[in-house]
């Protein structure tokens, strides 16, 4: 009984001991692992491939989401059951009906993983082909990376927001992005923290961002941190027809101290 009972604690302690079955033999439960270290520290030069396959992946891992939610709404649906029925009609063979809608089927796809494409390759052209001259030269700007096992796994940025109606009061949360293996393990939070304390050192008095409505997870995220959604908007033509939308969030900050830099 007292070996039994002593197994037991240990196992509440670490559930992946081994411990005995009632009717004999062994077997091992899935042990706690500890997270892998990480330290968030601000980028450098030699971060520039690896922040760059960083951000492209997360971004086009994204695609797959993007197009389940089109194919989830009732237009798209009803286009395609219609498209279905007049191919039908027109053919007088369903197996061609069913072709042609697979057909567009194909090529929404193609439209979807085009849109996150294009914007991996805007963002690449722009402000992520000079990382230094964008954010750390900048003002009111700045960059981090996570880093774990000397490797690159997360990054964010900050800088003045593109709106001119929130320059001078907020920063702009940017280009967040971890690496599959080290999400839910507080890395984003990390970094979403370093953005909040360097736009409230320097006076402002909130800090704005925009995500893609299928990241559900990042919404979670800010919204844990404060950030409320305050606006939703479509990208382009093509993103109103994938019925894709942008959501845009906002965190004001408590106990700010000093007028923004004008």
């Amino acid at each position: 009984m007292g070996q039994r009972t002593g197994m037991q604690a240990a196992a509440r302690l670490c559930p992946g001991f081994i411990v005995p079955r009632l009717l004999g033999g062994w077997h091992r439960r899935r042990c706690w692992q500890p997270m892998a270290s990480y330290r968030i520290r601000q980028y450098r030069d030699q971060d520039y491939d690896a922040v760059r396959t960083l951000f492209a992946r997360g971004i086009l891992e994204h695609a797959p989401a993007g197009y389940r939610h089109f194919l989830r709404s009732a237009w798209a649906q009803l286009g395609l059951l219609v498209f279905f029925v007049a191919v039908r009609a027109a053919a007088g063979c369903w197996v061609l009906g069913l072709g042609a809608v697979a057909l567009v089927l194909a090529a929404t796809w193609l439209l979807v993983r085009s849109f996150s494409t294009s914007y991996v390759r805007q963002a690449l052209s722009t402000d992520l082909c000079d990382i230094t001259a964008s954010y750390l030269r900048a003002p009111d700007s700045c960059f981090w990376v996570a880093e774990a096992g000397g490797s690159v796994v997360g990054m964010v940025a900050v800088a003045p927001p593109q709106d001119p109606a929130e320059r001078g009061v907020a920063l702009e949360l940017k280009r967040m992005s971890v690496s599959k293996d080290y999400r839910g393990r507080g890395v984003s939070k990390a970094l979403c923290g370093e953005v909040l304390r360097f736009a409230r050192a320097r006076g402002y008095g909130a800090v704005v961002l925009s995500t893609s409505m299928v990241q559900v997870a990042a919404q979670r995220l800010y919204e844990g941190q404060g950030f409320k959604k305050v606006g939703a908007f479509s990208p382009s033509l093509l993103g109103s027809l994938l019925c894709f939308q942008i959501f845009h969030y906002r965190c004001d900050l408590p106990g700010r101290t000093a007028a923004p830099p004008r």
